[in-house]
């Protein structure tokens, strides 16, 4: 299946490192990871080196801009059932918890969820399974539920959808936070120097067209470790939810809260920064029936990128 950005792309050029605080009991290390099959593009085989990204508490992108924001806009209430899909060590989940809700974390990593289990309380109930597919999951059996940083790591997305129509209520809620796909693609976008204007932009080469992008993760050091991400235009996400029953409530484009450090084109870096978002989120509901999805010109089709590129940018793999 799948898995995330920024998550899955890291701190625009530099990965973030795990810390753990004194006295703070570290989970045992995940078990090695089963066998893939070819159409699992779960993060199991690099859960390790995602959780040394990400850690208990999620990266400075998590704590600073995603999770705040997915509270607001899920608004989640005390008492309330919610979903966290592709929960990786369940980072979101346990902060749900904290504010009196009952929350279930899905993800397709069995080494993920054994982390998300030794670090959570009891009270968090954790399945391995694939998103596309939770048949463990009650129909309607959900108030709410969120993907952050981790929708763009998934294939197949109108499965996805189909399955959270499928658990939630009439009136649920699903929140999604990604990459923003209009300005961060990879391959096919990156940070240029206007030397006349002294302006720092943002170059965008492809965006319509869907493509596979294989990522690596450890560049240098085993380049045949890899996962995927998936780009596709906006239109193809809010397509596919009219699809499945889920109805756009909500947009929000998000910056990134990071500062450049003093130097000659700072002042130009935290200028565009501001102007150009990292993040997309999505807030959608579901309604009775799914809603006939307008007439429009076919897709341009999935346009694979078969050499793997080094992994940057913020990823929550699952992301920042």
């Amino acid at each position: 299946m799948w898995k995330r950005g920024p998550h899955r792309r890291a701190q625009e050029g530099r990965k973030l490192r795990r810390r753990d605080a004194v006295g703070e009991q570290v989970a045992p290390p995940p078990p090695p990871a089963a066998p893939r099959t070819p159409d699992d593009t779960s993060w199991d085989e690099v859960a390790s080196w995602y959780d040394a990204l990400v850690g208990e508490k999620g990266s400075a992108y998590q704590q600073d801009t995603v999770i705040p924001g997915a509270l607001r806009l899920l608004a989640p209430r005390a008492g309330e059932r919610v979903l966290d899909l592709a929960c990786g060590q369940g980072v979101f989940c346990r902060a749900l918890h904290k504010l009196g809700v009952s929350v279930t974390g899905v993800d397709a990593s069995e080494r993920l969820i054994g982390l998300a289990r030794s670090r959570s309380s009891r009270d968090i109930r954790y399945e391995v399974a694939d998103a596309r597919q939770m048949a463990a999951l009650p129909r309607q059996g959900f108030d709410a539920a969120a993907c952050l940083l981790a929708i763009e790591n998934i294939d197949a997305v109108g499965l996805v959808f189909a399955e959270c129509a499928r658990v939630l209520r009439p009136g649920g809620r699903l929140v999604l936070v990604m990459t923003h796909p209009c300005f961060r693609i990879p391959r096919q976008s990156g940070w240029g120097w206007d030397e006349g204007r002294h302006l720092q932009y943002r170059r965008v080469d492809s965006y319509l067209s869907e493509m596979k992008v294989p990522i690596q993760m450890h560049p240098g050091a085993d380049p045949s470790q890899i996962t995927w991400t998936f780009h596709r235009p906006m239109q193809a996400y809010v397509q596919a939810l009219a699809g499945a029953g889920l109805l756009v409530e909500a947009l929000e484009e998000w910056p990134s809260k990071r500062v450049s450090k003093p130097g000659p084109q700072a002042r130009a870096e935290n200028r565009v920064r501001a102007e150009i978002p990292l993040f997309l989120a999505v807030k959608a509901v579901r309604v009775d029936a799914p809603a006939a999805p307008p007439e429009q010109a076919p897709a341009k089709p999935e346009r694979p990128l078969r050499r793997a590129m080094p992994a940057r940018g913020p990823r929550r793999r699952r992301g920042p």
